[in-house]
């Protein structure tokens, strides 16, 4: 969780550099086009398991979710600092966790329940909106962390059903056809520069999301989610010292806040994940 952290600040802080001379969707369409060398040795498990009716539809439905939140991730990345950017992504699980509640029948308890408003009180310690003025690229962070929720919402009922090698296949090529068009309409040329950085976007976004996978492999989610608060601590210390963004105390203290509930959300999924199990082998 660790190097997943270091992968996804270091995302991050490539997309900074990029800036905005590239439009967002053109510079989310490269992040994922350049990726696909990697899907073609999952074709033919995905050929013998492609899904049809209303798993199609669940299917298209994440990837268009996703296409506009990675679309909004990259406008966003451009116009607010990225202690911002890192600390408004801690809300997705929140947002997972109430569409599960919602959308699959999962019980929400109280005890969880309470938990998600102390995350979203941590949104708005970071947001202050009254107390100043909130930025397209604020707006566009929530749509980030609300699509790619209702994204991996979808992703969990499908997972009882697919592999996963399915489900990432799947999601890396539909959502680089969902982004062409819009890339396509804004295209701009790309020095060899600005090909390499999206490059790299790509190398630190999979490597990010392998070592994800590891990571929950070795052990609960519980014990490896309070150790993304590694990333807050390094995205703004990077906007200190290499953007000369301000330090803003507010989102420390809201990311911190957000962490905590959401570690304590994993941390309560793991207790009553073991009772069941303890329950089924009695």
């Amino acid at each position: 969780m660790v190097v997943t952290g270091f992968c996804f600040v270091a995302l991050t802080a490539t997309v900074k550099m990029l800036g905005d001379a590239v439009p967002a969707a053109q510079g989310a369409f490269l992040r994922f086009a350049l990726v696909l060398p990697f899907v073609l040795p999952m074709l033919p498990a995905l050929r013998r398991a492609l899904p049809q009716g209303r798993d199609l539809r669940l299917f298209v439905l994440r990837a268009a979710l996703h296409t506009g939140a990675v679309i909004a991730w990259f406008y966003a990345m451009a116009r607010i600092p990225i202690a911002e950017v890192t600390a408004m992504n801690y809300l997705i699980p929140v947002y997972v966790t109430l569409g599960a509640a919602l959308f699959l029948g999962e019980r929400l308890a109280v005890r969880r329940i309470a938990a998600v408003f102390v995350a979203l009180a941590g949104a708005l310690l970071i947001l202050r909106p009254g107390f100043r003025e909130l930025s397209n690229g604020h707006l566009a962070m929530l749509v980030t962390s609300l699509g790619l929720g209702a994204s991996y919402v979808i992703t969990k009922s499908l997972s009882a059903r697919y592999s996963s090698t399915v489900i990432v296949a799947l999601l890396s090529i539909m959502v680089t056809l969902g982004l062409l068009p819009f890339a396509l309409a804004d295209w701009v040329p790309l020095s060899l520069s600005q090909l390499g950085g999206y490059g790299l976007c790509a190398f630190f976004a999979t490597g990010g999301h392998f070592c994800m996978t590891q990571a929950f492999r070795a052990a609960p989610v519980a014990i490896t989610q309070p150790v993304t608060f590694l990333q807050l601590v390094w995205a703004s210390a990077l906007g200190v010292l290499v953007f000369s963004e301000p330090l803003d105390g507010f989102v420390l203290v809201g990311g911190t806040v957000i962490v905590a509930a959401v570690s304590f959300i994993a941390w309560r999924e793991s207790v009553l994940k073991r009772r069941r199990t303890e329950q089924n082998h009695f």
